[in-house]
């Protein structure tokens, strides 16, 4: 009876041993598994990252090399228009490149007080007989604020000014609107008013002058998070 009894202990714990053995690897395993499957995903968000780096730096090459491209092809068109004779015609001084008048007509900022000046001594002074009577140029826009286009995505300053001559001088009136037909600033006249009064005739402009902010290229840093 004691023998059976001493076997019967010595299987339970040969059968509690090998239950702590299982127990143990079983562990060990999952313990295993579980690092596995940190180290994956791990090593597989390292290559999704590393792959948004590369692409980003594949972008910033293509478009760097499509700018350089670009530049011979840009160098030959300017070469053409400093050779365009409408364009020399037009130059503001003898010794500027015909390109200059291109920048001349479409300014890169809006200075109102530069569009109010050239308004008055290209315009309207030295024509014999006209009186300035009021001048006004609407700021474009807050100084502290950037460019802002109209409805129609252009950039333009609004401008309003009103000449007098004699009433037996309307030939003067003529030569003001002529000035502005042939200005080099690109000019709309939106409104036109010639009236009388007394013994004098004023002309009336209301209209804008465009303008195109500079663009500027640079290198920046982009930060490419996992």
């Amino acid at each position: 009876m004691d023998g059976k009894k001493v076997s019967g202990m010595r299987k339970r714990q040969q059968i509690t041993k090998a239950n702590q053995m299982m127990f143990l690897w079983v562990a060990g395993a999952s313990v295993v598994v579980g690092f596995a499957i940190v180290i994956s995903l791990f090593l597989g968000q390292r290559i999704i990252f590393n792959n948004k780096v590369i692409a980003k730096k594949n972008e910033t090459q293509s478009r760097l090399e499509s700018n350089i491209a670009a530049v011979p092809e840009l160098e030959k068109n300017i070469r053409v228009l400093n050779t365009n004779e409408a364009l020399k015609s037009v130059r503001l001084k003898d010794d500027d490149l015909a390109v200059q008048s291109v920048l001349d007509a479409l300014p890169a900022d809006a200075n109102d007080t530069a569009l109010g000046s050239s308004l008055q001594a290209r315009l309207i002074s030295g024509v014999s007989g006209v009186t300035l009577e009021t001048m006004s140029v609407e700021p474009a826009n807050n100084a502290e604020q950037a460019p802002a286009a109209s409805d129609d995505g252009l950039f333009r300053n609004n401008f309003t000014f009103a000449v007098s001559v004699d009433a037996n001088n309307t030939d003067a009136l003529r030569e003001v609107l002529l000035r502005v037909e042939r200005s080099i600033r690109a000019i709309n006249v939106s409104a036109l008013t010639v009236e009388g009064q007394g013994n004098k005739r004023l002309l009336t402009i209301t209209g804008y002058a465009y303008y195109e902010p500079a663009k500027t290229i640079e290198l920046k840093d982009e930060v490419v998070r996992p």
